[in-house]
């Protein structure tokens, strides 16, 4: 049974303490660690009970905790330091957006199915997200003119817990959005912005919602809409869910619909980054826009998309790569391919290794690489992996000459980075080192830590580990019924290490 009415409980924050909003609707939090003390100070049992969730907790707390806090002097110079920092880092980047091109107005949109930014927030699976959360970050440190489009799921990727007889299971938990650091994306006149895309004969209502990434905005997309039968709501209920149809209306909403999400929040792109195939449609909406307002052949539209266009490929297996039957693209594309002015053999050569092998499935990856101007692998060896792997595009040019670069993965050493080693760079590079990622000169003054104090910070880190994995096991074995002197026995494990 459906509820009839759903209602939200707002925390009353009495106005000492009104800023704590602001910090936990952006997610600075997941790798500032003066941020996350500010809500750990307030609760911590609940705190970690949260999971970290800043949104929830502040819908958990008691009132009277929070009418407690703003008689507490020290609690609230701590809240002070901290906004006034936040607020600093917003406001006030060391990087000027006009740096990067002062010609003209640059921005880049960067697309990805998935985004690990931070626990409370579980769209994402493994790596592809964490690189994703990671590009965001980074592009907030270093003041990137960048916005992101992804598709938020309603179950996220499924959890993995293991029985009381060892057997390895699953669990989809539900997101409860109102208690996640998202919120709806609204029009001047304060209406939720949804845009539509046609799914064979029927059209899809979208939902636009946002995360503050510091700096950058991620704008995530929504199909569970009551405006939207029952089979196309699913469509963000589970990340790379359902069969290879659900698959295509994912990357369908996705590319063709965050190119419109894009649209309706007037954000004009000058780049898009194509994170995996997933998003590749992306470039077909593009086209179709240019034909539309600048009234210009297929090919010219296509000519400035791809000059347009960056792609990263990740997964040289056939899971980062997705392909589908021709049929399958016919039903979805039949009416869209008119709008692009060409035909659907067309289309479907741009999708297939050999453009006239009709019996050929249709590639995401593929389509990627012929619609970008610039594409790349993630290290060295994946550029070379990747260059064997999609030879057959260019099937007149030797290996070596293959037009797929690389990228080597780096990560956002902020958010990675453990307290200990923090502290040390903090004292011998300087307290801004994490805003000034690309500054060699900062970088060069680590060899001024003495090995005595990294070998100490070191030690603390191991115990730290220690003493998590035996917290973490006891909450396993607790579950599993274990007795009171076999829990107690856990506090020996990785003695020796």
């Amino acid at each position: 049974m459906e509820a009839k009415i759903k209602y939200s409980v707002v925390p009353k924050l009495p106005s000492q303490l009104e800023m704590l909003r602001k910090l936990s609707y952006n997610l600075c939090f997941s790798w500032k660690d003066e941020i996350r003390d500010v809500f750990q100070r307030i609760d911590p049992g609940l705190w970690s009970d949260c999971r970290h969730n800043p949104v929830l907790m502040l819908g958990l707390v008691s009132q009277e905790r929070l009418n407690e806090l703003t008689k507490d002097q020290g609690f609230l110079a701590q809240l002070e330091r901290v906004s006034e920092d936040f607020e600093r880092y917003l406001s006030q980047p060391r990087i000027k957006a006009d740096d990067y091109c002062p010609e003209e107005p640059f921005k880049v949109a960067y697309f990805s199915a998935e985004f690990g930014m931070a626990e409370c927030l579980p769209v994402y699976s493994g790596g592809l997200g964490i690189l994703s959360g990671d590009h965001l970050k980074s592009a907030s440190d270093l003041n990137v003119p960048l916005v992101a489009v992804g598709l938020l799921y309603q179950e996220g990727y499924f959890s993995q817990y293991l029985t009381s007889d060892g057997w390895q299971m699953e669990t989809y938990p539900v997101n409860d959005f109102a208690n996640m650091p998202v919120e709806i994306a609204r029009s001047e006149k304060g209406k939720p912005l949804t845009v539509f895309v046609k799914l064979k004969d029927k059209n899809l209502e979208i939902l636009i919602w946002r995360v503050n990434v510091g700096r950058v905005p991620l704008y995530l997309l929504d199909t569970n809409l009551p405006s939207n039968p029952p089979e196309l709501r699913r469509i963000t209920a589970r990340l790379y869910g359902g069969d290879r149809e659900m698959r295509l209306r994912q990357e369908i909403v996705l590319g063709i619909g965050g190119v419109r999400a894009l649209k309706a929040l007037n954000i004009e792109p000058t780049v898009i980054h194509v994170n995996e195939g997933h998003s590749a449609f992306s470039a077909l909406e593009r086209i179709n826009n240019l034909r539309r307002e600048k009234k210009v052949s297929f090919d010219a539209a296509r000519e400035l998309v791809v000059s347009t266009t960056v792609f990263t490929t990740h997964t040289p297996v056939p899971a980062g790569n997705d392909v589908f039957e021709p049929g399958l693209i016919r039903e979805y594309f039949k009416d869209y391919v008119k709008e692009l002015g060409i035909s659907l053999k067309v289309l479907l050569g741009y999708g297939r290794l050999n453009p006239w092998d009709e019996n050929a499935f249709f590639g995401m990856s593929t389509l990627a690489l012929r619609l970008s101007s610039h594409a790349n692998g993630v290290s060295r060896l994946h550029g070379r992996v990747s260059r064997s792997l999609w030879q057959e595009i260019w099937r007149h040019h030797p290996i070596e000459d293959v037009p797929i670069d690389y990228v080597t993965n780096g990560i956002h050493v902020p958010t990675w980075i453990s307290r200990e080693i923090s502290s040390l760079f903090d004292r011998y590079l300087g307290m801004d080192w994490a805003e000034d990622p690309d500054n060699e000169h900062v970088w060069g003054q680590v060899d001024k830590i003495p090995n005595t104090e990294l070998w100490r910070s070191h030690e603390r880190c191991r115990e730290h580990m220690i003493g998590f994995i035996r917290q973490r096991l006891a909450q396993q074995y607790r579950k599993k019924g274990a007795s009171i002197s076999e829990i107690q026995g856990l506090s020996e494990v990785l003695t020796h290490i």
